[in-house]
């Protein structure tokens, strides 16, 4: 195989690490997946420890998609969210660790540039991107380019739906991964009648056959992010929405469910990811061919 033909994606969320070898076309030629631990060295270490199982003599760098903000430039997270690993130099880390070129940035603008490239946003340049799973991400894209605005936009899992909501990692109140995230799903179904291990797809199921209080809950789930969707396209003229991460689908699905503001204004296709929870790492490999 010739030498860097294949590059190491790293795609590192708030309950799971995933890495994988990744072609130049975007295949997964080989993933593995961890639970991400508690702690700040044994974050750190699961780290390293999954990406020098990837490296190969063909590898031709490495990027990890991080879930908060980061300085790109720097290769250093700003903030962590779920994890804690707040300004890490996580770039230059994984430069010492491989002897790659390496870089770092958000999970989500990763998993937008994976979708740009050879998923669901294909030929669309102005593009907003949700990706749903333990929190809320947010990606845009501007004339077929990510956008950084000055340095960190794309925050839209920061989007207020609730002045007086509750209280969010940010510092502020009522935003949308408050609300419509997987964590959110988890305590509006821990706050129901149904049992506890019900899942986003056991709700749909439940929905489908007519079951009020699983359409409620999904209803109540998807309303706010309606709102953000709307509010988003109002501000950054996006023709494409896109709903990514592991519940992008089922929460792409329950969004049917709640009615569409069509006001001429603004208009907008949306759409499922189609690279699942695959975009954030096949994104990084990508991305790391440029790094």
């Amino acid at each position: 195989m010739d030498k860097n033909s294949e590059a190491i994606g790293i795609d590192l969320g708030g309950t799971n690490i995933r890495v994988a070898r990744i072609s130049r076309s975007g295949q997964i030629l080989e993933r593995i997946q961890e639970h991400v631990p508690r702690g700040r060295d044994a974050q750190l270490a699961i780290i390293r420890d999954s990406v020098l199982r990837m490296v190969t003599p063909q590898s031709a760098g490495v990027a990890l998609g991080f879930p908060g903000r980061v300085d790109v430039r720097s290769g250093v997270a700003l903030t962590a969210g779920y994890l804690e690993l707040k300004d890490v130099t996580l770039a230059a880390m994984l430069r010492e660790i491989t002897g790659l070129p390496a870089v770092i940035d958000t999970d989500a603008n990763l998993a937008l540039w994976a979708e740009m490239k050879i998923g669901a946003a294909v030929g669309y340049d102005e593009i907003a991107m949700f990706t749903i799973g333990t929190g809320i991400g947010g990606a845009i894209a501007s004339d077929g380019k990510l956008y950084y605005g000055g340095g960190n936009a794309g925050q839209l899992g920061h989007i207020t739906v609730d002045l007086h909501g509750k209280s969010c990692n940010c510092g502020r109140r009522g935003c949308v991964e408050t609300t419509s995230s997987g964590t959110a799903l988890g305590e509006l179904i821990a706050a129901s009648p149904l049992a506890a291990t019900t899942r986003v797809e056991d709700l749909l199921a439940l929905q489908k056959n007519g079951d009020r209080t699983a359409n409620e809950l999904l209803v109540q789930w998807m309303a706010p992010l309606r709102l953000a969707v709307d509010t988003a396209v109002a501000v950054l003229g996006s023709k494409l929405v896109l709903l990514g991460g592991g519940l992008g689908k089922a929460a792409f699905e329950a969004l049917t469910l709640v009615t569409r503001c069509d006001s001429p204004w603004f208009t907008y296709e949306i759409k499922a990811g189609e690279l699942g929870d695959h975009a954030g790492v096949i994104g990084a490999g990508l991305r790391a061919f440029e790094a």
